[in-house]
């Protein structure tokens, strides 16, 4: 038999013996028989075939023999039967025991000759381990990926296979199998075992949508080869005229006139996604890059009219080669010297060159995978670094260049480059851009983007850390707060602070001493803009005290006494959902710091009318800030007796014996009606009645002390 077969029946045995004793362990009598019967069958024919290999046909001896000597040719007991099986299988798991020991030994050997690119050898050692484990899953696909590597597809496939038959949960089989059939073209085999993986694990949803994007972009560019080749062998007109201009640009050590001519009529031949194939199958990336004149030019520093002619020109060509065309865009980029290139051409002394340029780059960010080799290919903190110049500039392309990084900050691969390095890299470079706002006017729409960029990186935790943790990018934002309210910016000053506010709300979700140190400054900037008109303004004014505050306490003095409480309250009755949960919570920490706000929210509020009814909201935490602040105001003599004819008391007590979600509601509210009758004793009659006692002692597990 095949090593193949020899596996399978090996398997196929332990079912079938794990089986037996699962029987013969039952507690139901018809499974207990039903095991007797199987293992009869089964130790006759195991009997039968030593006999045979034996050369003899003799049954076999079932004798007993008792304590004392003497025998009876009754079958095997079923205790006989399983404590043969035991015994075989202690063996055998001794026996397997020191082959695993083995086996692992082997696998460790290939993958050193693996991680060494031997991979011929790697095969070898894990030939060698299954011959020791025929099982052991793990050997089957480090061995399938080791054919991948020498493209022997069609074993690796069978590995695989094999591997699926150990444990048939086994990713690592479909992913090595899905590149296989991808590399054999069997795009729709290799979507099949990439989709196999979620079905086992459905967090690795990401992972697959990248592979079967391979698969999609394969399929597509074979797709297009095909199509080009047909056109060309059916001598297709523009088909023809692409491979000649190709052939004549081959030419080497031409005037830069030649190639510049050349390459703009390649340029208006390329009509189509057939001719940037042609292109590209026809070597052309190779014959352009390659060439030495083109080169030179490319890497001149000091560019005259015909190097410029010659720059522009090639730029055009990438330009109509790559456009909407993946393949071509992977192949553009993974050239060895084009990526210092781009960065030379984004700060060509040309204008026209640097707007080609940047053109180029928006063809690769408007998709997804092109955006992935941009992030692959150019350094990210380099990369931005020429866009944000570009802003400052007042032609066209400080649209294109924030077109880019609009593009740019959505894609995880850049969240994941800047985590560990975003103070040293990109951090001086925005807040250098925030101090020198006032300056760049004439593209304000452009620096509104790049405020949105900045509040899009601040959606990743470690990045917003960083920006938050520096006290240089917080003056430059407070500064932009300024800046907006400028006269000068007319219209556009709502636009502006409405941007600065929001990243300024994004990273004051951080708790850090450069927020406690410049929480006063912070503050003075947004006390001002609670009476704007604005409404988008004044909600993240709101939120961004409502997270400042209680990280300094020298800020809510100052907000205290400009008069803060007058307006909060004002902003409460008029509503707003958001506004009264940030304003709620201004107010908890507020009257928790202060008397003077107690005494403000008593003054403004008659009878907490308001307060009142946003203890009936909706929303949880505005509730339980709500019930904080009444709880610090019952402090002040008289508060709690402003309430004797409301149903105060059933309201806390609803919420504190609530199924709410939130302990801060329980434990706030337990706190108020405690603090409302130690104020007025008149409402300790009716809290009896009520049972409150009792839910006052429940919710002592909510109470931290």
């Amino acid at each position: 038999m095949s090593e193949d077969q020899n596996l399978e029946k090996f398997l196929m045995d332990v079912d079938e013996i794990s089986d037996i004793l699962q029987g013969l362990n039952s507690e139901e009598v018809s499974s207990q028989e039903r095991a007797i019967s199987r293992a009869d069958q089964k130790l006759a024919f195991l009997t039968k075939k030593a006999d045979d290999q034996d050369g003899t046909r003799t049954k076999a001896n079932r004798t007993l023999i008792n304590g004392s000597g003497t025998s009876s040719k009754s079958e095997m007991s079923q205790d006989s039967f399983i404590a043969l099986l035991e015994k075989d299988a202690c063996e055998c798991a001794e026996k397997r025991k020191q082959n695993k020991a083995l086996a692992n030994a082997l696998k460790d050997q290939g993958n050193q000759a693996f991680a060494q690119g031997d991979y011929e050898s790697a095969i070898q050692r894990y030939s060698e381990g299954l011959e020791k484990l025929k099982d052991m899953q793990v050997l089957y696909t480090n061995r399938a990926q080791a054919y991948i590597k020498l493209e022997k597809y069609e074993n690796a496939i069978s590995d695989c296979e094999w591997a699926l038959k150990c444990d048939d949960k086994c990713v690592k089989a479909y992913v090595h199998m899905g590149k296989a059939h991808l590399a054999l073209k069997n795009y729709e085999e290799a979507r099949q075992c990439y989709k196999k993986i979620t079905d086992i694990d459905n967090t690795k949803e990401k992972l697959v949508k990248g592979y079967l994007s391979q698969v999609d972009l394969q399929e597509k560019k074979d797709i297009q080869e095909r199509k080009a080749l047909q056109d060309l062998e059916a001598g297709v007109e523009d088909a023809v005229s692409i491979t000649q201009l190709l052939t004549k640009l081959s030419r080497v050590e031409q005037n830069p006139l030649y190639y510049s001519g050349g390459i703009q009529l390649l340029v208006q031949a390329v009509k189509d996604c057939t001719a940037q194939t042609l292109f590209r199958t026809n070597n052309g990336f190779k014959i352009i890059g390659d060439n030495c004149v083109i080169q030179r030019s490319l890497g001149s520093t000091q560019v005259d009219a015909i190097e410029a002619d010659l720059y522009l020109s090639v730029l055009s060509l990438w330009d109509v080669v790559c456009r909407e065309n993946e393949e071509n865009q992977r192949l553009l980029i993974g050239r060895p010297d084009v990526s210092n290139q781009i960065f030379a051409m984004l700060t060509s002394p040309i204008p026209e060159i640097r707007k080609k340029t940047l053109t180029l780059l928006n063809v690769y960010s408007t998709t997804e995978e092109g955006r992935s080799l941009l992030l692959k290919h150019l350094t990210p903190s380099r990369l931005f670094e020429n866009l944000i110049k570009c802003v400052t500039l007042k032609d066209g392309r400080a649209s294109v260049a924030m077109d880019i990084l609009c593009s740019l900050s959505q894609e995880e691969r850049l969240r994941s480059y800047f985590r560990t390095n975003f103070t040293s890299e990109l951090l001086p470079l925005f807040t250098n851009f925030l101090k020198n706002l006032h300056l760049v006017q004439v593209n304000m729409e452009e620096c509104l983007r790049c405020l949105t960029v900045m509040g899009h990186l601040t959606e990743d935790g470690a990045i917003r850390r960083q920006m938050a943790g520096s006290l240089q990018f917080w003056d430059s934002c407070t500064l932009v707060i300024d800046e907006g309210k400028s006269p000068s910016l007319g219209d556009r000053r709502g636009n502006i602070l409405a941007a600065i506010l929001g990243l300024i709300f994004n990273l004051s979700l951080e708790s850090n001493s450069e927020i406690k140190e410049r929480g006063v400054d912070i503050s003075m900037r947004c006390l001002p803009l609670l009476s704007h008109k604005d409404g988008i303004i004044v909600t993240r004014t709101v939120g961004i005290l409502s997270r400042v505050l209680p990280q300094c306490s020298a800020a809510v003095a100052l907000s205290i006494h400009e008069g803060i409480i007058k307006k909060l309250i004002k902003l409460l009755k008029a509503g707003g959902k958001k506004t009264s949960l940030y304003a709620m919570k201004v107010l908890a920490v507020c009257t928790k710091e202060e008397t003077q706000a107690k005494r403000e929210v008593f003054k403004y509020d008659k009878n907490f009318g308001t307060l009142m009814n946003l203890l009936c909201s909706e929303d949880e935490i505005t509730v339980g800030n709500t019930a904080l602040c009444l709880g610090n105001c019952f402090d002040l003599p008289g508060a709690a007796s402003t309430l004797l004819q409301t149903d105060i008391l059933k309201l806390l007590l609803n919420h504190a014996g609530g199924d709410s979600k939130r302990p801060s509601v329980h434990q706030n509210a337990a706190i108020a009606l405690g603090k409302l009758c130690s104020a007025e004793p008149r409402y300790m009659m009716q809290l009896r009645e009520l049972h409150g006692i009792e839910i006052l002692n429940s919710c002592m597990k909510y109470i931290k002390y």
